[in-house]
């Protein structure tokens, strides 16, 4: 279906496409599977394929938020004090990166660093802005972030989205002021 594309791909027959199925069910006319190019399952996916440390776990995957298409927002950590996770999920010049970048149509991928401290994960999350400091409300999981006026644009982002991708990848409402 259109809402399980990304938007602006053309498919043509015989076209090699990487799905990610939702849903396999039997009907009257048989099998039917809902598949998606827009889930955030197949930028996982992807990234467990092309990055060596994520498949054998030494990197993991906390968080993904994505606007198929256009951008993602990827929260990653490492169990071995001794691997950056974040180099070994970019790779020697963005290598490994765009391999996963190549399959989604040139999707921007921006990885972060996971942490425990809801305040750290915030300022990460909306990264590449610099924030000033974040007031958390855990039981409403709401967070005030004041935020320099030569960078409140680039917190923002182009049409909200880089604090609407912070916002779904750490969980919290996010007031930026």
């Amino acid at each position: 279906p259109p809402k399980e594309q990304i938007q602006g791909e053309r498919y043509l027959v015989g076209m090699r496409l990487k799905v990610y199925v939702i849903k396999v069910e039997l009907s009257s006319r048989g099998p039917s599977i809902l598949v998606s190019r827009a889930a955030a399952e197949l930028l996982e996916y992807l990234m467990r394929q092309e990055i060596p440390e994520v498949s054998d776990d030494t990197v993991e995957i906390k968080a993904v938020a994505r606007e198929a298409g256009q951008r993602s927002k990827v929260a990653v950590t490492s169990s071995n004090p001794n691997v950056d996770p974040i180099g070994a999920c970019i790779g020697h010049r963005g290598s490994r990166i765009q391999a996963v970048t190549g399959e989604l149509q040139r999707e921007r991928v921006d990885i972060i660093l996971w942490d425990s401290n809801p305040r750290e994960f915030i300022r990460h999350a909306l990264s590449p802005a610099k924030v000033g400091t974040i007031e958390v409300d855990a039981e409403q999981l709401e967070a005030q972030v004041s935020v320099p006026t030569d960078q409140l644009s680039l917190a923002i982002g182009k049409g909200g989205q880089n604090v609407r991708l912070a916002a779904k990848l750490t969980g919290c409402k996010i007031d930026l002021i």
